[in-house]
């Protein structure tokens, strides 16, 4: 029986800059759901990547006197190198420099144009190299670009169109009966909002070379390169075999979820369902955006000098803590503010006091009671006189971990599994083994350090997805007959 497939996708990110913790967070969060259902057994394939190509990465790269090509390959490792190092399992990493991705929109350049989808006009329009957008001049505030407040410049040339507008009112209906389309729901109303007031113009997909030479050139116009962002949409496909692997397109499109934060949100909502609905292609199952990271009330900027480094996190608190804090901090889908202070609160409460406490007084008890020999078999029996909650947590993760995670609840996911983690702890000061172990109850000191490493191997499963690192340790000192005892897990800091 052929497996449930899961394909799961970033956006890829411009290399203009190195990345830092909004990359992080997009794909932390893909990755986790990437890990969770490869251990439901789905078949998954999950896609990160680099855009290397337009305006704003050709006068990058002539400020350093280097070509595109060398400064994108000097800065697209580092992409890759931050996956490895924040544990990242990408089964794919794609360039928009790859000859597969080059091929792949030059073939969806002549799918386009064969389909009478593409034409060529003249376009005057106010714009923003940083962005890589033009604007109207309705649409500018102050004379200035609508989404980053920088300076426009006002262009005239010819260069091809895309037939955006015909298909508006096709995706607003689509929009209206497939609300689960774009989530959150605020992201939903935003997109169905724009698309009610706003009348979509024809999407100028070209630029010609005489402005702008670094870009996959339209392949019935060698004068001409693709707009950027036409170009990058067409990652999500051309990694999955759009040109040269018909199997693995069959088997892995339409995308599950297309994962990205909310400032690119109408590019993938509008823009990518009308290219696919005009191609003949299916569309995306969802688009997920998720909120900014902010210092304060400000979203993090490299021209602010406000982000954070993920590197130096994982360097002071380690890879798993700081996957641990993005998961846990926020709902998922809402901004956040970052602070060192509220980082350090979630990893000596929950991290040092409550799940690294449990795991290392349960495996010295282990050792000091039952001669270091794992409770194993044991059919457990709830000591009489204990209102614990022990139980019915386990009835709750049981039921809704799946459902919490799907719904992409990740903050209401760890907060159950604490909840159970607490329980643990709580239990562990009600039965008081000690006095048990005095008594000489062994039986009872016994059943209730199979309960207690029941929680533990059940609670490593569960957090397997975000913090894999730290279930794998758990599970290597409860697994086998003898407890392996560690080092604390998450020492504290002070």
């Amino acid at each position: 029986m052929m497996k449930n497939k899961f394909y799961i996708t970033t956006p890829i990110y411009y290399v203009n800059a190195n990345p830092h913790i909004g990359h992080a967070y997009t794909t932390i969060a893909a990755d986790c759901l990437a890990r969770f259902y490869r251990e439901q057994g789905h078949d998954v394939y999950f896609l990160t990547g680099t855009d290397e190509h337009g305006q704003k990465i050709q006068k990058a790269a002539e400020q350093l006197n280097l070509s595109p090509k060398e400064f994108t390959d000097c800065i697209s490792p580092k992409f890759k190198e931050l996956w490895q190092t924040l544990n990242v399992s990408n089964d794919d990493f794609i360039r928009t420099t790859d000859a597969r991705h080059i091929a792949a929109v030059q073939k969806f350049w002549e799918i386009l144009k064969a389909k009478d989808e593409i034409y060529e006009g003249e376009y005057g329009g106010w714009y923003c190299v940083p962005d890589e957008m033009f604007w109207m001049e309705s649409q500018l505030v102050d004379g200035k670009c609508p989404d980053c407040g920088r300076a426009v410049d006002f262009i005239k040339e010819k260069n091809y169109f895309f037939k955006l507008s015909k298909h508006q009112d096709w995706l607003l209906q689509y929009l209206k009966e497939n609300p689960d389309f774009v989530f959150p729901q605020t992201r939903y109303n935003e997109v169905v909002g724009f698309l009610e007031n706003n009348k979509l113009t024809d999407l100028c997909v070209s630029r010609p070379k005489s402005r702008l030479n670094w870009g996959i050139e339209v392949p019935f116009d060698r004068e001409h390169v693709t707009y950027v962002w036409f170009d990058a949409l067409i990652n999500y496909i051309s990694a999955i075999g759009f040109v040269d692997d018909k199997a693995k397109f069959d088997t892995f499109w339409p995308a599950d979820i297309h994962m990205m934060a909310k400032d690119i949100i109408r590019q993938h909502a509008i823009y990518w369902p009308i290219m696919l609905k005009a191609a003949g292609l299916a569309l995306p199952k969802q688009i997920v955006a998720h909120g900014w990271w902010k210092m304060g009330e400000i979203k993090m900027s490299k021209s602010l000098g406000n982000v954070v480094d993920p590197i130096e996190m994982v360097e002071k608190y380690g890879v798993d803590a700081f996957r641990y804090f993005l998961m846990r901090d926020v709902p998922f889908g809402g901004d956040g503010n970052f602070s060192t202070d509220s980082f350090e609160k979630r990893f000596n409460g929950d991290l040092a006091n409550d799940l690294g406490n449990l795991v290392h007084r349960t495996a010295n008890m282990i050792s000091k009671y039952v001669d270091g020999k794992i409770p194993q078999g044991t059919a457990l029996i709830w000591p009489e006189g204990i209102d614990s909650p022990i139980l019915e947590k386990f009835v709750v993760q049981g039921g809704q971990a799946s459902d919490l995670i799907s719904k992409l609840a990740f903050n209401l996911y760890l907060a159950e599994v604490w909840d159970l983690i607490g329980a643990a702890n709580k239990f562990v000061e009600q039965i008081k083994p000690w006095n048990l172990k005095k008594e000489g109850k062994q039986d009872e000191v016994i059943n209730f350090l199979g309960i207690v490493v029941a929680v533990l191997k059940f609670s490593a499963q569960a957090i397997a997805p975000i913090m894999p690192s730290t279930a794998e340790k758990i599970k290597e000192q409860f697994s086998g007959d003898v407890i392996k005892i560690g080092e604390p897990l998450f020492p504290r800091v002070e």
